[in-house]
């Protein structure tokens, strides 16, 4: 017999097709938790095997070696439940977006706070009770720095000092919902 006919005899089965997706999806979910440091791979529950499997592929730097335990690591995620590790690389894949997102606006207002004095006035309008004698002086300081082509010291503490400000109007913001 064909497959097309063994699937229909069997309708609760998947296709050969769905199989091998499914095969790939958690290998990829395994190439994934290669990827992890240590820190957060203890964070899962991993059966001990897989953990040590795992372990060995971040060991292994020969292409087809790696490859084979892709696989192996890809077989062994087929015998355990992949939602909950899913869901956890979801959450960290969320968190690590969102935390470039931040670092994206907080870049963005640092250039226009330099750019511009009224801008100033609109981050100050954005985020109220912040010091904004602090980032005058802060904004003065990189200026006066790049005109003497000093190192850029005051710049990264002026992107620090942003940054806990706009965090912390981000937090507020979780508390209230």
């Amino acid at each position: 017999m064909n497959s097309a006919t063994d699937d229909l005899e069997e309708p609760g089965r998947p296709s050969k097709s769905q199989r091998k997706r499914d095969m790939t999806a958690l290998q990829d979910m395994g190439a994934e938790l290669v990827m992890l440091n240590a820190d957060h791979l203890a964070q899962i529950n991993l059966p001990e095997r897989l953990f040590q499997e795992i372990l060995e592929a971040q060991r292994i730097h020969d292409f087809e070696g790696r490859r084979r335990q892709m696989q192996l690591i890809g077989k062994l995620m087929r015998e355990i439940d992949p939602a909950p590790i899913r869901a956890r690389l979801d959450v960290w894949n969320g968190v690590a977006k969102e935390s470039t997102v931040q670092q994206r606006l907080v870049e963005r207002w640092r250039e226009r706070l330099l750019a511009d004095d009224t801008d100033l006035t609109l981050f100050l309008g954005d985020y109220p009770g912040c010091n904004s004698q602090h980032l005058r002086s802060l904004i003065a300081s990189v200026k006066r720095d790049r005109a003497l082509n000093r190192t850029p010291k005051n710049y990264r503490e002026l992107f620090r000092a942003l940054r806990d400000i706009v965090s912390g109007k981000s937090a507020e913001a979780a508390g209230q919902d």
